[in-house]
């Protein structure tokens, strides 16, 4: 009798989570298209850096950061040193940081392994989404949590990896009059403004984005760096006087 009731509760748990599965993979959806189109402009500016076939492939399967393999692209081409290229990737990414101590809590009951698999999965869609589905008061409620992250995360990864491997075996032969930049763009609007939830996030996107206008010509394209920086204090900024002010509201 036991091990029916298992049984029967491990197959209900099953369905929960192939239903957040379906639930993830409709509400995310709209977003495939364009980040298949920003996959290609990573693969089509990964060839006309210089890189080779196999060093593309390589870094886009094993970086699979796309704003930090465009921010590091024009380094490499210009020979900048490695160490900004390196600080450049480190520092575009450092959002990251930020999205695994949100989202990472909800797996703590799982192995390390699973965790650090899911991890390589993560992107700004997946903060974009989670979160909306489940706040941090669901912390301790797995339910369902694994299936939604999936069903983001693994059309996400499939939508960006085609994109990148047509644009890199495609390079040469996809005009710029396309427009493919500008349909990566709106894929990067359609993350970026669901995750603008207050004040502290509205203020660091407004400044990095004036700051990375007024910064567009800076050499090896660290106004980007710069930018990212400057967003970032702002955000931290407001975020502290929010809470120095405005207990409990944002």
């Amino acid at each position: 009798m036991l091990n029916a009731e298992t049984a029967s509760g491990h197959q209900s748990a099953a369905v929960l989570e192939k239903r957040a599965f379906s639930d993830a993979f409709k509400i995310s959806g709209a977003t495939m298209p364009g980040i298949f189109a920003w996959g290609m402009v990573s693969g089509m500016a990964m060839v006309k850096s210089g890189l080779t076939l196999w060093q593309a492939l390589g870094m886009s399967f094993f970086v699979f950061a796309g704003s930090a393999q465009l921010a590091a692209l024009p380094l490499i081409a210009a020979n900048a040193p490695e160490w900004v290229v390196f600080v450049t990737a480190l520092v575009v990414n450092l959002r990251f940081v930020i999205f695994a101590a949100a989202i990472g809590p909800h797996f703590a009951h799982l192995p390390w392994h699973r965790r650090l698999w899911y991890g390589y999965f993560n992107a700004d869609i997946t903060m974009g989404f989670f979160p909306r589905r489940f706040p941090s008061e669901t912390l301790h409620q797995p339910a369902g949590k694994v299936g939604y992250f999936t069903g983001i995360c693994y059309p996400n990864w499939c939508a960006w990896q085609s994109g990148a491997l047509i644009g890199i075996l495609l390079a040469s032969q996809i005009p710029e009059s396309w427009g493919i930049g500008f349909a990566g763009t709106l894929a990067l609007l359609a993350v970026m403004i669901p995750m603008t939830v207050n004040l502290a996030a509205l203020g660091g996107v407004l400044v990095a984005g004036v700051v990375a206008i007024l910064a567009a010509h800076v050499p090896y394209r660290l106004g980007l760096l710069v930018a990212v920086l400057a967003g970032m204090a702002v955000a931290m900024l407001i975020d502290r006087l929010m809470d120095k002010h405005l207990p409990g509201k944002n």
